[in-house]
């Protein structure tokens, strides 16, 4: 990927922006529907629980469709690349939507962790691109790599 431009003309762009529309339909159905009533019948603190990572998985998802339409409206030009550059339209809420759960969220029900699995992906596919395109053109290095990077950087190293 060269470009911005680059990227939102491909396929892969199109796949990305597909998968996160449905992905945010389908868990919408879910936590209106059948996820409602399933979060009924939990336990007290599985109940709390639920009500926590229905929330992560709302703003992953959130986050992710406003960056995918973004990225469309500036490709179709009805955005500026400029403003789309802008900190007010890049992809937030990372310490929210990357922060691991506390708790085990085995006694969740499956349906909900496929679907805090799946929004995970997708979100930390979007922060790559977004860092690739927006950030300083480099990949970010995973885990402890990226620490000890940033600590050098830090101490000028």
């Amino acid at each position: 990927m060269t470009s911005d431009m680059d990227f939102t003309e491909s396929a892969m762009f199109d796949r990305t922006f597909d998968e996160g529309m449905a992905l945010v339909e389908e868990t919408a159905r879910y936590l209106d529907g059948k996820g409602r009533e399933e979060a009924r019948v939990l336990p007290r603190k599985a109940a709390m629980l639920y009500a926590g990572e229905s929330m992560r998985v709302t703003t992953r998802l959130m986050q992710a469709a406003s960056w995918l339409l973004v990225q469309r409206a500036v490709r179709d030009g009805d955005m500026e690349k400029e403003d789309a550059m802008s900190d007010r339209y890049r992809l937030g809420s990372r310490e929210i939507c990357l922060g691991a759960c506390a708790e085990d969220t085995a006694e969740l029900p499956v349906e909900l962790n496929d679907l805090l699995v799946r929004s995970d992906n997708l979100y930390r596919r979007i922060a790559r691109l977004d860092d690739i395109l927006f950030g300083t053109g480099q990949v970010p290095a995973p885990g402890a790599r990226a620490q000890q990077d940033a600590l050098a950087q830090a101490f000028g190293q």
